[in-house]
């Protein structure tokens, strides 16, 4: 596993190793204002925000904010790049698991260990909601959606479980829409739940809908129900 392995964000629940090479300044600050993005983006909502409330957010002033992003769309653009870069290293760990369970669970409890998740998920509402009147937004949100949907299709076809379960006659690319959706329930429900619940919490409760879930679509009947 080279270094470049090793240093993914906090999705990738990886103890970073020491020592640690520090990162350029210059990618350093474009992730200091692409965080600040998110949180503004979460808060007002994409119209509402203007690059004056970004670097406000990240402490810096705007003229510097300009001279790594020429508009919000650019911002957005950038967080996307960053996301699917993310998605695939995330599906490159689900794929090394023992089990389609197993990669299941990583791809669902993935979040649940973010800073700040209720933002993150108030951010990606308003980023569909920006996406339904705006091409180019939709389009980058599209092309990350696709990553995924591809990334889990390809796990499914893979498979033995889905090979030996009973999919009701259902197509990978079915399956994956099907537990896409279930995805994109629970992070409207993220929006909805208390400031209070905590990482275990988060985490216990994505489990509990993975397996069931799985359940539903790729237990055989010789195989004992989880709890």
């Amino acid at each position: 596993m080279t270094g470049a392995d090793l240093t993914m964000n906090e999705r990738s629940f990886i103890v970073l190793p020491m020592p640690q090479i520090p990162p350029e300044p210059s990618l350093d600050r474009r992730a200091q204002i692409l965080e600040a993005a998110i949180v503004c983006f979460a808060k007002r909502g994409f119209h509402q925000t203007s690059m004056h409330d970004i670097s406000a957010e990240a402490g810096i002033s705007v003229g510097l904010i300009y001279r790594y992003f020429a508009n919000k769309e650019a911002v957005i653009s950038a967080m996307a790049d960053r996301h699917t870069k993310e998605i695939k290293d995330l599906l490159e760990r689900a794929r090394q698991a023992p089990s389609l369970l197993e990669s299941l669970e990583i791809l669902f409890t993935a979040h649940c260990c973010e800073n700040s998740p209720k933002v993150q998920s108030a951010f990606v509402v308003d980023l569909y909601a920006e996406a339904s009147r705006n091409v180019a937004i939709a389009d980058l949100v599209r092309d990350v959606l696709q990553t995924s949907m591809d990334g889990v299709t390809d796990l499914i076809a893979r498979s033995p479980e889905a090979k030996e379960a009973a999919t009701h006659g259902l197509t990978p690319e079915e399956l994956s829409e099907l537990i896409f959706a279930v995805a994109r329930g629970m992070l409207m429900r993220d929006v909805l739940q208390p400031q209070e619940m905590t990482a275990a919490d988060r985490r216990t409760r994505q489990l509990e809908v993975t397996r069931r879930l799985w359940r539903l679509l790729f237990k055989t009947e010789s195989e004992p129900a989880y709890a």
